[in-house]
């Protein structure tokens, strides 16, 4: 028997859950008649990533009535990357898959990457979108600028346009969560990883419910995780503006030394001299704002925090029911 599990991380989608589930249901079920030579079940892993609204109720509803729903809720919002690492760390199936719950993840695009794994050979099949359609023009500039700067500076490759949505077998998956670190990027550390992976491509599609939860200053922040997480590209440049700038300054005091010998007059030019000493202090700060970027990676890395504290979960609720 084969077993697919989908992580599905959840952040107050109240009104996409019930959308997904119908969608899914159907994918599953035309799956299991499909398949050949061996039986397939499925277990669907909701997250919720402390949540306001109803989503939870929801989730407890769908399982309730379909025993392949599963749900696992935190204590507070710990974040979407949490929230895959928690429905890996709970995924029992011998195939994994990371799928949003907005639709923008087409389901019906599971089949032909269970095929592919099982017909060829590969460990992981991602999907990218070939366009982006319907997305602010800012938002689309930016997100392709970050991809272009993060393969520049990374030695790990981050595909333009990749989706978490994927499916990996159990033992990318098992790969995976040995990166138990604190700050993760999922996009750097499935390519981290290793493993063969074959890419799809698909348009972009529009939610199916309810607004997006990643503002731009999310989606900058989120960058930012991945450029520190896996390229030290920033760390040298300040290393190396730093030398450049002492460089210069030696040469501008060598400059204002022999200008003063000969023609004896130091006030003049006072205004370009106030201005290169704020450039460089602002060159400074800038480099001790970078290190110090790491250095809170590194500070909250040496704390062993848990990635995310669950408050409750359909496993509870069965072993209570027993």
């Amino acid at each position: 028997m084969d077993k697919i599990s989908v992580v599905v991380p959840c952040w107050n989608e109240e009104e996409a859950l019930p959308i997904y589930y119908k969608e899914m249901r159907r994918v599953m079920d035309k799956m299991s008649e499909n398949a050949e030579k061996v039986s397939l079940d499925f277990e669907l892993l909701f997250v919720d990533d402390g949540s306001t609204d109803g989503t939870l109720r929801v989730m407890k509803e769908l399982h309730g009535k379909d025993a392949r729903c599963k749900y696992f809720s935190f204590s507070r919002n710990f974040g979407k990357e949490a929230a895959i690492y928690a429905g890996l760390k709970a995924s029992e199936g011998s195939f994994v898959a990371v799928m949003d719950v907005d639709l923008q993840d087409p389901p019906s695009l599971l089949p032909k990457m269970y095929d592919i794994l099982k017909n060829e050979d590969y460990d992981s099949v991602a999907t990218r979108r070939s366009t982006r359609k319907g997305e602010p023009k800012l938002r689309s500039f930016l997100s392709e600028s970050f991809y272009k700067v993060i393969n520049r500076i990374s030695k790990t490759e981050i595909v333009s346009g990749a989706r978490d949505y994927r499916l990996m077998n159990r033992k990318m998956a098992d790969a995976v969560l040995k990166m138990s670190e604190y700050n993760r990027f999922s996009k750097g550390i499935f390519g981290w990883v290793g493993f063969r992976t074959k890419w799809l491509e698909f348009e972009n599609v529009e939610r199916s419910a309810g607004e997006t939860k990643w503002s731009l200053k999310k989606l900058f922040c989120y960058s930012m995780e991945g450029i520190t997480g896996f390229s030290v590209a920033p760390l040298s440049l300040a290393s190396i503006v730093g030398v450049l700038f002492c460089a210069l300054s030696f040469l501008l005091i060598l400059a204002i030394v022999i200008r003063t010998l000969i023609w004896g007059d130091p006030v003049s030019g006072w205004p370009s001299l106030a201005c290169i000493i704020f450039m460089v202090s602002g060159v400074q700060l800038l480099c001790t704002g970078i290190v110090g970027q790491y250095l809170s990676k590194t500070y909250l890395e040496t704390k062993h925090r848990p990635i995310f504290i669950l408050k409750d979960s359909s496993k509870e609720e069965e072993s209570e029911s027993v």
